[in-house]
């Protein structure tokens, strides 16, 4: 049982309970409500089938950190300032986790926050930077990599069982191969642990334990954190088994016009040097590994409705599923992150009500500030000033039929720092476009409506010109309107391995 875990008797009260399902670096279209023609994702399934699908919702940052303190905070990266690495400052700042708990509710989080850089030591030692955040119960993982050297109440499990040492050897060796750029991601073994002593299942196990022991007269917010399907893509044997490599859709892999920005040819140059000229059979394995991970996780959320539906709580409870950024899963050449193309930065979001809805998908353009504000919203808590978040629930109440069912916001922003470099992308309705921040200069501009793959970057295509400077001048300026000058300066300052740039 978990030591954190309110012993007073439960009572219902009129306020709702909150439940937000997050994963680390999950596709928004590797899920079968998403219309994936494989994927095997029963459980997810089912919460959208109960609630409401916002198709284009957009990562704050193609970056964990950056984007994890945009969910917290409420604030794009150019104000908040975490443009690649956590700061732990930033806890003293703004925090929709904080304005929950002061609205009585009993906040706390399970699994991986990535709220500051792990390193040596144990996540225990960071428990008074989680309730400065406003985490009554903080129970900290990290994830899957990170835990090769930062301990945790997992590693802690794992010791106890004696497998920690098996553990983390197959970590270093996946991450000695990644950093020597020869760990090829279709020729990762499965994970040696047994399937229960996954990370992913030791979080969900430990979230529907404090489900069910949840005895506290106050209403509870609950962040159930998973590790994956972030790689590395080590999806037990079994999980594996459930997809055939035959029939699993190819990558974007066509040819592409127009000029690469450089962010994307600097990804292109330190990928592993086989990854651009994988076979399709290859293609295919690589996904099946990741496609293994999104069925684990699945399950997962499972057993998390699961412990809700056994406790009664289904029906006064909200639910929002949704991660911090995409995967590029060998999309234009590249995996992992840290770009502006749509595998990276859509992300899943679904909202399911308490007691469920007739289920309908939106296409209003979304982003993490709004579910931010959409948690503060079901809260009736304080909202974060100054946030540019607008929260999904009066469009979740009022239903497909409404006038605007299908609009949200007129644009979304995402950013992320490559020191010493900073970029932003702004996303309409029809266009995408990137720029270098400092200088606003355009790299990248595509037409979403009639190119949806992002093969033609039109960038310098005369007859859009108009298109860019209207993007420019509005809405990418009021977007970039409380750029934190001092931090992105510091950002520009650090110094950091290129070649770890698929990491966070």
């Amino acid at each position: 049982m978990l030591d954190l875990i309110p012993s007073v008797v439960a009572v219902m009260t009129d306020k709702p309970n909150i439940v937000l399902i997050f994963t680390d670096q999950q596709r928004a279209d590797t899920m079968g409500y998403a219309g994936d023609p494989v994927a095997l994702t029963p459980n997810t399934d089912r919460l959208a089938g109960s609630g409401v699908v916002f198709r284009r919702c957009c990562a704050t940052s193609p970056v964990c950190m950056a984007t994890r303190a945009s969910l917290l905070s409420g604030k794009h990266v150019n104000d908040h300032g975490v443009w690649a690495m956590a700061d732990p400052a930033l806890r003293h700042g703004p925090s929709h986790v904080r304005n929950i708990r002061d609205a009585g509710y009993r906040t706390s989080v399970i699994g991986k926050t990535h709220l500051w850089l792990h390193g040596s030591g144990h996540t225990r030692d960071h428990v008074y930077e989680m309730h400065d955040y406003g985490y009554t119960d903080p129970h900290e993982m990290t994830g899957p990599s990170e835990t090769a050297s930062t301990d945790s109440p997992y590693t802690d499990h794992l010791s106890d069982k004696g497998l920690l040492d098996t553990h983390r050897e197959y970590l270093r060796t996946y991450l000695r191969g990644q950093a020597q750029g020869v760990s090829l991601p279709w020729e990762l073994p499965p994970c040696l642990l047994p399937t229960e002593d996954h990370l992913d299942m030791y979080i969900a196990a430990r979230a529907a334990e404090w489900i069910r022991d949840y005895r506290d007269a106050s209403p509870f917010y609950l962040q159930v954190c998973f590790g994956g399907p972030h790689d590395p893509w080590d999806s037990p044997a079994e999980y594996r088994r459930m997809y055939n490599a035959d029939e699993m859709p190819l990558s974007i892999t066509e040819k592409s016009s127009g000029p690469l920005s450089p962010h994307v040819e600097m990804l292109l140059e330190y990928a592993p040097a086989k990854l651009g000229g994988m076979s399709e059979s290859e293609n295919r394995v690589m996904k099946t590994y990741y496609y293994g991970k999104v069925s684990l996780i699945d399950d997962c959320v499972g057993r998390v409705l699961k412990a809700l539906d056994e406790k009664g709580l289904m029906e006064n409870t909200w639910i929002v599923f949704s991660s911090d950024h995409g995967e590029m899963l060998g999309d234009h050449g590249l995996i992992a992150k840290k770009v502006f193309y749509e595998g990276a930065l859509n992300i899943p979001c679904i909202v399911r009500p308490p007691g469920g809805t007739a289920p309908w998908q939106s296409n209003g353009l979304a982003d993490h500030l709004d579910i931010a504000a959409t948690l503060i919203d079901a809260a009736d808590a304080k909202p974060l000033e100054g946030s540019d978040g607008v929260s999904l629930l009066p469009l979740t109440s009022a239903g497909p039929d409404a006038e605007g069912a299908q609009v949200h916001k007129d644009a979304v922003l995402s950013e992320m720092g490559l020191p010493p470099m900073a970029y932003s992308m702004v996303r309409t309705d029809r266009y995408k476009m990137s720029v270098e921040t400092l200088t606003r200069r355009p790299l990248d501009l595509y037409d979403m409506e009639n190119d949806p793959d992002e093969l033609h970057n039109r960038v310098n295509d005369p007859s859009l010109r108009n298109v860019r400077e209207e993007l420019l001048e509005e809405p990418m300026s009021r977007l970039l309107s409380r750029m934190n000058h001092s931090k992105l300066s510091d950002n520009s300052a650090k110094n950091w391995d290129k070649g770890s740039s698929g990491k966070s």
